[in-house]
């Protein structure tokens, strides 16, 4: 008889990102860092065929793309769209202000996938899904952690029994960010909630889906007074029986011995951990990390799984994947999809008007 032990393991092992049967050739618009560290070194690795990259900046797509032995380099967006094939993928990877430059040169009815966020406010999130709607676009936002190797474990362990009801998540970072290494957020009026902190609520939601409301406070650094927040207390309310936050603090310039990066489950039947590495010494990072306890084995181990690639680059595998599946009918279902990001962009903006309220004072 087989034991839990086996099952779980066996679960986790047969996890697996979505996958198209036939993948489609990807335009990518945007030659920045991700897409030199994340995009192209995970389509690499799954097969999925660049055929051509972009960007505004003289020269810097056709030296990528020279370096990939990428077949085509744009200095122009318009001319690498009217290049791409009827079945493109157009994989935009800029930053957040610049999507609704984009989408209107894509023809109508075009696969898009937007890098995250989907804009830097609700207002700008509402344009671009209604831009979608208006011209037809099967378009998804790269939520690339709900595709993290040790999240598919985490989910295969939830459905084969391990958690029971799950009634506790919690995301907890602290860590050093060097955030001089994206200039654009030099200015960004809001920095740690909308560009980070998003991959969790959005985690979150892809497990217990939108929560009755948030509390929230995020607060800038004195060690980095130039940029915006970049420590965020988020709790989301899910009702009496669920306790559910992300605490998150980028400025943790001491030893790694008190660094943390990890995402926490705990239910009715076990409970489950797992470490994002990438947050660890970024941008080297260490190697992602799942582990899970079964309930009742107080004064036990916990187990650990073998994880099967790290959220940065192997994750990008499966946003990928998600929309080429849907696009070619082989999956009715695309979790990352404009409308679904669009309920995460409310949830943002939900977080930073909970943190521009007063607390609740001391009734003295």
């Amino acid at each position: 008889m087989e034991s839990n032990e086996e099952r779980y393991r066996q679960a986790a092992e047969n996890s697996a990102p979505p996958r198209p049967k036939a993948a489609r050739p990807i335009v990518i618009l945007g030659a920045g860092g991700i897409v030199r560290a994340a995009h192209l070194p995970a389509y690499d690795k799954a097969g999925f065929p660049v055929i051509a990259i972009a960007d505004s900046a003289s020269g810097k797509a056709a030296e990528l793309a020279a370096e990939k032995n990428i077949g085509r380099g744009f200095d122009s967006i318009a001319e690498a769209v009217r290049f791409a094939p009827a079945d493109a993928i157009f994989d935009i990877a800029v930053p957040a202000t610049q999507i609704m430059t984009i989408l209107p040169l894509l023809p109508p009815g075009a696969a898009v996938l937007m890098q995250k966020p989907m804009g830097e406010t609700l207002d700008e999130a509402t344009a671009i899904r209604d831009l979608c709607r208006q011209r037809g676009l099967v378009a998804a936002v790269n939520f690339q952690l709900r595709y993290a190797p040790n999240n598919l474990a985490a989910v295969a362990l939830a459905q084969a029994g391990l958690l029971g009801e799950l009634h506790d998540m919690e995301v907890q970072v602290r860590t050093y960010t060097p955030w001089k290494l994206w200039t654009f957020l030099a200015t960004a009026p809001r920095l740690e909630i909308l560009y980070h902190s998003i991959h969790y609520v959005d985690l979150i939601r892809s497990w217990l889906g939108n929560p009755l409301g948030v509390y929230a406070k995020t607060v800038r650094n004195p060690q980095t007074a130039a940029l915006a927040a970049t420590k965020s207390s988020i709790v989301l309310d899910y009702g009496e029986w669920k306790r559910v936050f992300v605490v998150t603090n980028h400025g943790h310039d001491f030893p790694a011995e008190t660094h943390r990066s990890f995402v926490q489950w705990e239910g009715t039947g076990g409970a489950m951990r797992m470490d994002m590495g990438v947050n660890l010494d970024y941008p080297k990072g260490v190697p992602d990390t799942l582990a899970y306890a079964e309930r009742g084995t107080l004064g036990g181990h916990w187990k650990s799984l073998p994880v099967k690639g790290n959220w940065f680059p192997d994750a990008f595998v499966g946003s990928m994947g998600a929309l080429q599946s849907y696009v070619e009918g082989s999956t009715s279902a695309l979790p990352i999809g404009f409308e679904s990001a669009y309920e995460t962009m409310a949830l943002v903006e939900a977080a930073y008007r909970s943190s521009a309220r007063p607390a609740e004072p001391l009734p003295l």
